[in-house]
C-alpha cells in the first residue's frame, strides 16, 4: 500500500473518476545514476490520474502481458504486450462511497496474483461487510467474492502457493495475515504476530511465498519478515530479515537466494535488499517513479508500477533490466 496522503494529494486522488483510458508507450527515459544491478531504465506507459488509473499492484503474464489493479478505479486491467490497457472489471461501488474504508476513506483494490490456469484473485478494501474481501476473476468472466474479510480491515498485500493452493493476504490495518484456499470459504487468521502491527497507519504490506515461507513487509516499521510454514501449515516464529527500509511497500525476490527488490512508496525508490539485511537504492524519482508500489520480474525485467498517491503527477510503469 502506499504513504499516508496530504490534504492536497488527497483530495487530487480522491476526485479521480473510474474509467477506461489508453496506455501510452513512450522512448526510453533518460539513465540516471542508479546502481549497478539495474539498467536500461525506461518508462514503459502512463496511466491517466483524473481517470483513477492509479496502479496498486501487478501480476506477469508467461504470455509476456501484465495484470494490475487500478485503485480508486476499482478496476482490474490487463496491459497487453502492445502497450494498449483492456480493462477486465470494475468491482461493484459500496453504496456509501467507501468513506468507511479503514486508513484511506475510499474503496479501493489492492492485492492481485495470478493463477496457472490465467484466474486472477484480487483483494477489495471498502469499509463495508458485503464487499471488503478476496475476489476471484476466471478469464472471460465477472468478478465474484469468494472470501469475505473484516470490514474493519485494510486487505492489503496477496499471494498464493502453488502447492497447497493457499492464498495468504496481509491486513494493514488488523495487523494480521490471512488464509483461504483458493477455492474461497471463511479466511483463518495465520499469524497475528506483533511485528505485523501497524505504528500509526499502515502494517503488514506486501507478500510473497518464498522457500517455505512466507515473507511480509511492514510500512509503518520500515521491515521484511519471514514467517516459516510449519509442517503442520502453521505459522513458525516471526524473524526480521531487514530493516531501515522506509515506506517499504511490495516486492519481489530476484531469483538469487532471498535477495529481493522493494518499493519503497513514500521516499519514491526501489531498494536492493540483500540476503543479510543490507540494502542499496537502485532506482530513484529520476527514473520515473512516483511513489512505486509494487515490484514484479519476468526474467530479467523488472516491473515497477507506480499510482502517484502523494506526488499526484504521473501513475506510470517503469521497466529495467536487472544483471543476475
Amino acid at each position: 500500500m502506499f504513504k499516508k496522503l496530504s490534504r492536497t494529494a488527497t483530495t487530487a486522488v480522491v476526485m479521480a473518476v473510474a474509467a477506461v483510458a489508453a496506455v501510452a508507450a513512450i522512448s526510453p527515459a533518460p539513465a540516471s545514476a542508479t546502481s549497478a544491478p539495474l539498467d536500461r531504465v525506461r518508462i514503459a506507459a502512463h496511466f491517466d490520474l483524473d481517470r483513477g488509473q492509479l496502479p496498486e499492484n501487478i501480476a506477469l503474464a508467461p504470455d509476456g502481458s501484465a495484470y494490475v489493479t487500478f485503485a480508486f478505479a476499482r478496476q482490474v486491467a490487463e496491459l497487453t504486450r502492445t502497450g494498449a490497457t483492456r480493462i477486465l472489471a470494475t468491482l461493484p461501488a459500496p453504496a456509501d462511497g467507501g468513506v468507511h474504508t479503514p486508513a484511506m476513506g475510499r474503496a479501493l483494490t489492492t492485492g492481485i496474483v495470478r493463477a496457472d490456469d490465467g484466474t486472477l484473485y484480487v483483494l477489495y478494501a471498502t469499509g463495508t461487510p458485503d464487499l471488503t474481501g478476496l475476489w476471484r476473476l476466471r478469464p472471460g468472466g465477472e468478478p465474484r467474492r469468494i472470501a469475505a474479510l473484516p470490514a474493519t480491515g485494510l486487505p492489503n498485500g496477496l499471494a498464493l502457493d502453488p502447492y497447497t493452493r493457499t492464498l495468504y493476504i496481509t491486513d494493514s490495518v488488523l495487523g494480521t495475515i490471512w488464509s483461504v484456499p483458493a477455492t474461497g470459504g471463511t479466511p483463518t487468521a495465520w499469524s497475528t504476530a506483533p511485528e505485523l502491527a501497524p505504528d500509526g497507519f499502515l502494517g503488514a504490506n506486501g507478500l510473497k511465498i518464498h522457500n517455505g515461507a512466507v515473507w511480509a513487509t511492514n510500512l509503518d516499521h520500515g521491515t521484511v519478515l519471514r514467517i516459516p510454514i510449519l509442517r503442520s501449515g502453521r505459522a513458525g516464529t516471526v524473524q526480521t530479515r531487514a530493516t531501515g527500509l522506509p515506506g517499504i511497500d511490495d516486492f519481489a525476490f530476484t531469483g538469487r537466494g532471498d535477495q529481493l527488490l522493494a518499493a519503497l512508496n513514500g521516499p519514491g525508490e526501489v531498494a536492493l535488499v540483500q540476503p543479510d539485511g543490507s540494502h542499496s537504492t537502485v532506482l530513484t524519482a529520476a527514473d520515473g517513479l512516483q511513489n512505486p508500489t509494487s515490484v514484479a520480474l519476468r526474467g530479467n525485467t523488472v516491473y515497477v508500477p507506480s499510482a502517484a498517491y502523494v506526488t499526484a503527477k504521473d501513475p506510470n510503469l517503469v521497466l529495467a533490466h536487472l544483471h543476475r
